[in-house]
């Protein structure tokens, strides 16, 4: 059988398989993006790789999903068949197998609600990338002077806050940004807000301080405060950030990642400027503590002086009588060596030696002849004289060398022998 022209004709274009499923794709990936389906889950697989398959059923109709591993966080209980749940993803084509599937980033309970599992997907995004990190929040100014206040004009939040705040702070710079705090558009508001109070402007001074803040609501109230956009504006902003939205049990993305979180608008104000009948009570107990302090010192230093005054007069007496005593001392060494008594000394001694002088000389020779006629009498007794006298004689060698043993002779020599009345010479034989 041959087909006729009329049924196809010859200008339509002839897709390959994988060009038709390529753009399948496309018009699923264009048409739906992401979506949120609610079934029954059947089939779940944990490949080893990490990744997680399943199929997502209802009385009518089923679709394969994928978890790619790292996606979302493990579930507080493991995924089985049978789970009710509700699952975030984008849809698209498995072209291997021409199966259209969907592509899981967010799986909760089903009864969760979207808007809370929206919160917990971009709290997990914001903090892996580290828009909560606690080293990145800055101290508050513990006296600021000018301070901005994003909320609405109109709300109970500002009203609450400007009375604490007046009370309070009344020297307080105050400059109110308003913005709408709930409704389409109000998350930009909020964030263009933030940047134009963060950033340098010619029509205010610098502040010291920015204050997000709304009154309390439901999460679908509140929830302009979950926006990416406020919290990478929060973030960003160069000027320290609190955020005081709803009430203390409400928790906002803005709470997490402002440099401080106030549980309601008045608390807020609170936190950030200090209590001025709180300071004057400190200020009157610090000068209290000042006025003891100067008084203790005043007297303590006149203590000082007292005692240095009278270690002082006593070290001058010490001194005083011992420049006496030297005095005294010097003086009678003075009087003992005086030039007149040291004269008379001196004239008494020389009188003395002039005495001794004179009466020397006699004295000398009378004790010189003493001596030479003892000594006379002692040569007399004991000189060879006297020796040969008794009838010794001295023999001499030639030359006058006393003989004084037998071994100094020889025979033949000469020698001459000395006696009482003369000398006379002989020879050895």
């Amino acid at each position: 059988m041959q087909l006729t022209s009329d049924l196809f004709p010859q200008t339509s274009k002839v897709f390959t398989v994988g060009e038709l499923t390529r753009q399948i794709r496309g018009t699923l990936e264009t048409k739906f993006r992401a979506v949120w389906v609610q079934g029954e889950i059947s089939n779940y697989k944990l490949h080893p790789s990490g990744h997680q398959y399943f199929t997502l059923k209802d009385q009518r109709a089923q679709i394969a999903c994928v978890i790619w591993r790292d996606t979302v966080s493990p579930a507080r209980q493991p995924l089985v068949d049978g789970s009710q749940v509700q699952v975030y993803g984008t849809v698209t084509v498995f072209e291997a197998r021409g199966q259209y599937q969907l592509n899981v980033q967010i799986l909760q309970p089903r009864g969760v609600g979207l808007l809370q599992a929206k919160f917990e997907a971009l709290k997990r995004k914001l903090e892996a990338e580290g828009l909560f990190a606690a080293e990145r929040k800055r101290p508050l100014p513990k006296f600021p002077r000018r301070i901005g206040i994003i909320t609405s004009p109109t709300g109970a939040a500002i009203r609450d806050m400007m009375n604490v705040l007046r009370r309070r702070a009344p020297w307080l710079q105050i400059l109110i940004n308003p913005v709408r705090v709930q409704g389409t558009g109000a998350a930009q508001e909020i964030a263009v807000a933030i940047r134009e109070l963060a950033l340098p402007n010619e029509a205010f001074a610098p502040l010291d301080l920015i204050v997000v803040t709304r009154g309390g609501g439901s999460i679908e109230d509140l929830w302009e405060f979950n926006e990416e956009i406020v919290a990478r504006a929060i973030f960003h902003s160069a000027i320290p950030i609190v955020s005081a939205v709803g009430h203390e049990i409400d928790f906002t993305i803005s709470d997490f990642v402002a440099d401080l979180r106030a549980p309601t608008p008045s608390a807020a104000a609170e936190l950030i400027v200090p209590d001025i009948i709180d300071l004057q009570r400190r200020i009157d107990g610090c000068t209290r503590a000042l006025s003891r302090q100067l008084l203790n010192r005043v007297r303590d230093a006149q203590q000082g002086l007292d005692h240095a005054r009278e270690t002082l007069q006593r070290c001058l007496a010490h001194k005083l009588d011992s420049y006496k005593r030297n005095l005294a001392h010097i003086t009678r060494a003075l009087q003992a060596r005086s030039p007149a008594r040291e004269l008379m000394m001196r004239r008494n001694r020389f009188a003395d030696l002039h005495r001794r002088l004179v009466a020397s000389p006699a004295r000398l020779l009378e004790n010189a002849r003493h001596r030479f006629e003892r000594i006379e009498g002692i040569l007399r007794v004991l000189g060879p004289d006297a020796t040969l006298r008794r009838g010794y004689s001295i023999t001499m060698s030639e030359r006058g060398k006393i003989v004084r043993t037998i071994a100094a002779v020889r025979p033949k020599m000469k020698i001459r022998t000395r006696v009482s009345d003369g000398e006379f010479s002989s020879e050895i034989p």
